[in-house]
């Protein structure tokens, strides 16, 4: 899940509200009778319980005042109850507020977000639709602001979908942002940026064709369009068309040279084909492409296909001439780990601990003294980022408890996000990750029931199918079920590897090896992640073609040398492996 917003202050309309509240309650002979002041006297309750930290109590309490107040305090209970992440409390303010403001745009992209944080998808599309159709803002109106820069005013065509779409993926994935739009936007006449947007949303989505018809639709009326020529690219990636993404990419650095001039190279390493990566990229040596450029993705490339030595000289090269920047410290420091020089890359991470890479340097080193065993100083590292970042509290208590649970502290990991809970009732990731957590541990019953639960909260997530399903097919539980509900999830993600790679792994399951090998090759030709590479080996392998499987493992091991799950299937097939 996404991260949610800092808390933003009162505003100022409320403030006639409370003081007006305040002299009821003092006046000594008030003139004529006044009803008690309740919500006001809520809303004071819970913006002190926010000054204290206290978050539930915050959002519980206003959304109690939004019952019997105005559509500000409602409003302002909507923000309070999404940014706490407490949402049965935001559900409820984002209702009220909804009812008593129905032509408000604002009311409903924030009825919006709350329901597809709780996988509501037709109320999130009924919101959508409400929101489109209800009158933009004055011209004059400022920008909206969101995490990740200001959009475009809220005047022009294609700035009340942006704008939407951005406030919905700050709080929710991609694929029910994708799920929430799809279909009810004008297309008729776009323009190419409007078509471009949702095209990004589908690949990200994992529908690879929406996207490309989106993406089509896009260069057809703008050809040199940098952007959309750029996702085109992509999606044919992801499909497994390369003739056309290398078409895509060379159509793109004939109509834009400079901007494009990397574009090849990038299909190339998506591609993973490594060589003519290379090669392309020491081509541009020869152009007035930048040198630190061409230096920064060589080391990438080297890096990711498991050359650490070449990485490391390439990245260190950069910083000797001071041409480094954070990834490139980031990038030194996993090589030190994977090396196992565990000072070198602790101390890497902690230059990194208050950068913009600061969470994931954190959780880095953490789970570096974790297999140190020094557990409270690793603990201690995410404490410290949750105390300067408080809205992202679920999050990191996601991160903790995933930690925990990789280095077989499972009822450390559980204690945790039961405490989470307690503050975040209902939260889907926190239950999501708890059922995680206790297959984890061995549990497994406990963990299909609570994602069973979990996906009666929130029928259809094909998150939810896949997971159940997985489970249940990993551990040979009522398999065609288990293939029925990762079907289920492919046909809302067709292009989504993890789903890609439980259907495969569910029909190795039930003895049907040549029919698992499709979708596990597309699979990992999306992602090269270490457990698909697993499993698509063990397929190979009971297909009888054991040198295949062969070359796959090494080849993932390269790229992945620390995967537990991986050297232990290589171990047990090839048992004098190094």
């Amino acid at each position: 899940m996404t991260s949610v917003r800092p808390l933003i202050p009162p505003p100022r309309i409320l403030l006639p509200v409370v003081c007006a509240a305040l002299a009821a309650g003092c006046a000594s002979v008030p003139q004529q009778p006044s009803p008690p002041p309740d919500a006001a006297a809520l809303t004071i309750v819970a913006e002190i319980a926010l000054q204290r930290g206290d978050c539930k109590t915050a959002a519980e309490t206003y959304a109690k005042a939004a019952q019997i107040a105005s559509a500000p305090v409602a409003h302002r209970a909507s923000e309070v109850g999404l940014a706490c992440e407490d949402l049965p409390a935001a559900w409820i303010s984002a209702q009220r507020w909804r009812s008593l403001a129905p032509q408000s745009r604002d009311a409903q992209a924030m009825y919006a977000a709350v329901a597809l944080k709780l996988y509501r998808i037709a109320d999130a599309r009924a919101a959508v639709k409400a929101f489109l159709s209800a009158p933009p803002p004055p011209a004059a109106s400022a920008p909206h602001r969101h995490e990740g820069g200001t959009l475009a005013a809220p005047d022009s065509a294609d700035s009340g979908v942006a704008d939407l779409a951005a406030l919905l993926l700050e709080e929710s994935d991609p694929p029910e942002v994708f799920a929430a739009l799809n279909g009810l936007i004008d297309t008729a006449g776009a323009s190419p940026a409007r078509l471009t947007l949702l095209g990004e949303l589908a690949l990200e989505g994992y529908d690879a064709r929406s996207a490309e018809r989106y993406a089509l639709r896009a260069v057809g009326e703008s050809p040199g369009n940098l952007q959309a020529n750029r996702l085109l690219a992509r999606i044919y990636v992801v499909l497994g068309e390369p003739s056309k993404a290398i078409a895509a990419a060379r159509g793109l650095m004939r109509e834009d040279p400079r901007r494009g001039m990397f574009e090849l190279a990038e299909v190339y390493q998506d591609l993973g084909r490594v060589e003519d990566a290379h090669q392309e990229l020491e081509r541009l040596r020869a152009t007035d492409a930048p040198r630190a450029e061409i230096d920064r993705r060589l080391a990438v490339l080297a890096y990711e296909s498991g050359d650490l030595q070449e990485a490391q000289q390439r990245f260190a090269g950069l910083a000797e001439k001071g041409e480094a920047d954070e990834s490139t410290l980031m990038y030194l420091s996993d090589i030190a780990a994977r090396e196992g020089d565990a000072a070198a890359a602790l101390a890497g991470y902690g230059k990194l601990a208050d950068s913009s890479l600061g969470l994931q340097a954190r959780e880095k080193a953490a789970a570096l003294l974790l297999t140190s065993h020094h557990p409270d100083t690793a603990l201690t590292l995410l404490k410290e980022y949750a105390r300067q970042h408080p809205e992202e509290e679920v999050d990191l208590t996601v991160a903790e408890a995933q930690l925990l649970g990789d280095h077989g502290q499972g009822d450390a990991a559980l204690k945790l996000l039961d405490a989470g809970l307690r503050a975040h009732p209902q939260h889907p990731s926190l239950e999501y990750e708890r059922a995680i957590i206790l297959e984890q541990a061995g549990r497994v019953s406990e963990s299909v029931q609570g994602l069973q639960r979990l996906l009666a909260q929130r029928p259809g997530d094909p998150t939810l199918l896949n997971a159940l399903g997985y489970t249940l097919a990993d551990h040979d539980m009522e398999l065609p079920r288990a293939e029925a509900l990762i079907r289920r999830a492919l046909g809302q993600m067709p292009d989504n590897p993890a789903v890609l790679d439980s259907l495969g792994w569910v029909r190795l399951r039930r003895g049907d090896a040549a029919g698992a090998l499709p979708p596990l090759e597309r699979a990992y030709d999306i992602s090269h992640d270490a457990q698909i590479a697993a499993h698509w080996g063990q397929a190979l392998w009971a297909a009888g073609r054991q040198e295949a499987a062969r070359k796959i493992w090494a080849e993932a091991l390269a790229r992945n040398p620390d995967s537990k799950s991986l050297r232990a299937v290589v171990a047990r097939f090839i048992p004098n492996a190094k």
